[in-house]
């Protein structure tokens, strides 16, 4: 099965609906070469010091570079982008809220062997998620152009309806070919893995991950992002890193303060425990369905 591809002015709505179905699609070109220079030129001494990963799993020759909202203004960018956001809200979008599940600069360096492929979604300790039910949205933009010689990410399209726990050989996926400035978006429970570089130069690419704000990030924000930092940062982004209740009466500090009164002063939180009657409404809807 093919990859979904679509244009940077596609509708989000039709990107949900690959995602849906197919739990992938590719959206070409969706920022200039000089956005995607500078978020290079302000990861690169964070790139250089990544030792690399240290088993199979991690990549022998890849290196993984984390903590990117402190380390890279144009990231934050990239984090909420509207297009991005507005896809993980609607494939995500019977959940009070998501988050920021991690940021993380992959580079796969020459002579990397391929990924297991695997789903993303298994991080949560491997709790089977019902069929159909989304837990993740995640992406990676293309920091150079992604070709099957240097390591592509390889997906299996169609796999998000799979069965869990299942094995696939490597010449059973497709690679996510795209040119510099793309993004790849897929959910937590299509079954892919990182490519094998077979060419004389590193692959880059931009992984960031939302998930639902009930569940555990798999990056910590509060510590990888200073605090010094984050009081500077837009509350919106702050919102999105974690900095906010995950639904009624999740996430709240001491005396049920809001988590951005605790960071920036009153005034910049919402209201106590949360939407009580947004809760009970979700609720209903929930024991409604068939």
């Amino acid at each position: 099965m093919a990859i979904p591809r679509f244009s940077r002015d596609a509708a989000p709505e039709a990107v949900v609906e690959a995602l849906k179905d197919e739990g992938c699609a590719v959206v070409e070109r969706v920022v200039d070469h000089a956005a995607v220079e500078r978020v290079l030129g302000e990861l690169r001494p964070y790139l250089d010091a990544t030792p690399f990963g240290s088993d199979d799993f991690a990549g022998h020759r890849t290196r993984r570079t984390g903590g990117l909202i402190a380390r890279s203004p144009m990231c934050r960018e990239l984090v909420m982008h509207p297009l991005i956001l507005d896809v993980v809200g609607n494939t995500l979008a019977d959940a009070t809220s998501f988050q920021l599940h991690l940021t993380q600069m992959i580079a796969i360096g020459p002579g990397q062997e391929g990924q297991q492929i695997h789903r993303d979604q298994w991080a949560f300790d491997f709790f089977p998620f019902p069929p159909g039910y989304d837990v993740q949205c995640n992406t990676i933009w293309a920091m150079n152009d992604f070709t099957e010689e240097n390591g592509a990410t390889r997906l299996v399209p169609g796999s998000n309806k799979s069965e869990d726990r299942l094995s696939f050989a490597y010449d059973q996926t497709e690679p996510a070919v795209m040119t510099k400035g793309s993004v790849l978006l897929y959910t937590g429970s299509l079954y892919h893995g990182g490519g094998a570089n077979r060419s004389d130069h590193t692959r880059y690419g931009l992984n960031i991950t939302y998930a639902r704000s009930w569940l555990r990030q798999e990056e910590n924000q509060y510590l990888a992002v200073p605090q010094d930092i984050a009081r500077t940062l837009p509350d919106d982004l702050l919102r999105v890193m974690g900095y906010a209740r995950g639904a009624y009466a999740l996430g709240y500090v001491d005396d049920l303060r809001d988590p951005l009164d605790v960071l920036k002063g009153p005034g910049h939180g919402r209201v106590a425990l949360g939407d009580l009657d947004s809760a009970q409404a979700a609720l209903r809807a929930s024991n409604a369905r068939p």
